[in-house]
């Protein structure tokens, strides 16, 4: 039996801006998915702290060291510059596998950095 559990999670990250004109997805600094082992084109789950929005998109590779965490596209109309989300990721595993894996939970500070 496969479970699906947490993998990866950026608690607490501050939205940066929001590009409503982009093809869509959330840009994430570049530093801050290394740190969360999350990959481009993943697929996150957005939580939205200040209006409990939740919205599926995948990830575009930010700039490196430059705090960037931008709602692009029609994201854009779930949260705004300032807002605080939670960036989460899942995978799947043999449930045996699951009770032993441990996910990579990052908490950015202020500017979104480490």
């Amino acid at each position: 039996m496969n479970i699906a559990v947490l993998k990866s999670k950026v608690h607490r990250a501050v939205i940066t801006e929001a590009n409503l004109h982009y093809v869509g997805s959330l840009t994430l600094d570049e530093d801050l998915m290394d740190a969360a082992n999350m990959i481009e084109n993943e697929k996150v789950q957005v939580v939205n702290v200040n209006n409990g929005e939740r919205l599926e998109t995948y990830l575009i590779k930010g700039k490196r060291g430059s705090g960037v965490c931008c709602l692009n596209g029609p994201a854009a109309r779930r949260g705004m510059a300032g807002d605080v989300v939670v960036i989460i990721s899942y995978c799947t595993l043999a449930f045996e596998e699951a009770k032993k894996f441990k996910p990579w939970v990052v908490f950015p500070k202020e500017g979104n950095k480490l």
